[in-house]
């Protein structure tokens, strides 16, 4: 009889443990279902994705020209119930349209977080063989016949960016705050991020307290994502060197001054700024990329034209830099006893600059964090930076705006397995044969996206 009232006091008990451990469960689980809803939504949603790539990778559109790419992505966006405003961009050159688009969501309070795509292709032609390759021929601003083709990816990123956004707004119990989604363009001129900046993109719209990107990579496999805090991409500086002489006859060398000759020496002194000027512990790189002068063996010009890229991370180096190239042509000039009033012409492009890409680095191993959770930790990998240039640190505003920039890999594996073993380098961006693998690329950026997104808006 005691045993059995003991068995009576005792089955409640037990049973309030189990139901104690099923909550506890439930409780240490709860990440468990964001994740699955992520992999779920994208098992519906990647064929449609992938055949969304492959129309925008066949239809690109050169930078200051991506009327229908923009509208494209306005629509995506407006179709999911964000507030979408076009048109959105102010260049020097007033016959530039702006097509930026801003996409806004506010879902309660909470942080703003900026997301951004860039949307333009480049004058290349396309050599991949692919069944959806671009044909797309058109005239570039000088009115030359060109091809065009997206040798960078922002196909990738396009697609990426409306799946990410899809996947967000279905889940959208699990964020708060104000998501803005910039669609930028001209970003191969690195010009389009500061025009939608001269157009009001922090008075007009919400300022963001985070601002995040991605950009495929030409060297790493589909699956993965890398990213690199602090410094990560170069500052890009465009100059032009204008090397002034004495021309005339080719038979006749002493009576000119050749601005060949000097354009020669110039270009060897101005090796010595980086390896001689300039500390090692600061990279910089200066490029001359193109040489133009003459117009007959037997006639010394006038001229001739130097064209210069700069990269380096801190700008005092970028200045240092400038000063020295400056200071190196005139004195070379000089030394060719070239009058004062023939002394070179330095002028900086400044349409054409960009500033470094730094990675705030809290925040980027914050979102390296939730990437790895999403993805899996052995597929979110910290590199080294690049010398590659981008506009996206325009929108940090030096660097007030936390922001981070993630590289998602687009090749397939075996390609960059067999790349390793050879030494033979794949097709890098900007290649005619750059060949992103659509499927797994795609499902790893919007997962690592959406993953970031929700870790600095989630409830």
């Amino acid at each position: 009889m005691a045993a059995n009232r003991r068995q009576d006091v005792g089955a409640p008990i037990m049973k309030r443990l189990i139901l104690l451990a099923f909550l506890l469960s439930i409780f240490v689980a709860a990440p468990a279902p964001a994740q699955q809803s992520i992999d779920s939504l994208l098992d519906r949603e990647i064929a449609s994705l992938v055949s969304t790539y492959k129309m925008l990778h066949a239809a690109p559109e050169l930078s200051h020209y991506e009327e229908k790419t923009s509208a494209f992505l306005a629509t995506q966006l407006r179709s999911l119930g964000f507030n979408v405003t076009e048109h959105v961009g102010k260049y020097d050159r007033p016959n530039f349209s702006g097509y930026g688009v801003v996409a806004v969501m506010k879902n309660g309070n909470g942080p703003t977080v900026l997301v951004r795509t860039d949307l333009d292709g480049l004058p290349v032609e396309e050599k991949t063989g692919l069944p959806y390759a671009s044909k797309v021929k058109t005239k570039n601003d000088a009115g030359q016949d060109v091809s065009v083709m997206h040798a960078c990816g922002h196909d990738v990123h396009i697609t990426n960016m409306i799946g990410t956004a899809k996947i967000l707004v279905a889940l959208k119990d699990q964020w708060r705050g104000t998501l803005v989604i910039i669609g930028q363009p001209a970003e191969e001129t690195v010009d389009g991020a500061k025009a939608m900046l001269a157009d009001g993109l922090y008075t007009r719209f919400p300022k963001p307290d985070f601002a995040i990107a991605l950009h495929d990579s030409a060297d790493v496999e589909a699956g993965k994502v890398v990213y690199a805090p602090g410094y990560a991409m170069a500052s890009s500086t465009s100059v032009d060197v204008v090397i002034r002489g004495l021309g005339g006859h080719g038979s006749k060398p002493e009576s000119t001054k050749d601005p060949v000759v000097i354009a020669a020496q110039t270009i060897l002194a101005l090796q010595t700024i980086v390896s001689r000027e300039n500390s090692p512990l600061d990279p910089a790189v200066v490029t001359i990329g193109s040489i133009h002068g003459g117009t007959k063996r037997n006639i010394i010009p006038d001229e001739v034209i130097l064209q210069f890229t700069i990269r380096t991370y801190k700008e005092e180096v970028r200045q240092h830099i400038l000063a020295s190239i400056e200071r190196i042509a005139k004195g070379v000039a000089l030394a060719a006893g070239v009058p004062e009033d023939r002394a070179p012409i330095i002028k900086v492009i400044e349409s054409e600059n960009a500033p470094s890409l730094y990675n705030d680095p809290q925040l980027t191993e914050r979102i390296a964090g939730a990437v790895g959770r999403a993805i899996g930790q052995d597929n979110v990998i910290k590199v080294p930076p690049l010398m590659a240039s981008e506009d996206f640190g325009q929108l940090s505003l030096d660097h007030q705006i936390p922001s981070c920039m993630l590289w998602l890999g687009a090749i397939e594996p075996s390609r960059v397995e067999a790349s390793r073993k050879s030494g033979k380098p794949l097709p890098s961006l900007h290649s005619s044969l750059f060949e992103p693998l659509p499927e797994p690329t795609l499902r790893t950026g919007v997962k690592a996206m959406t993953a970031a997104v929700l870790e600095l808006m989630k409830k």
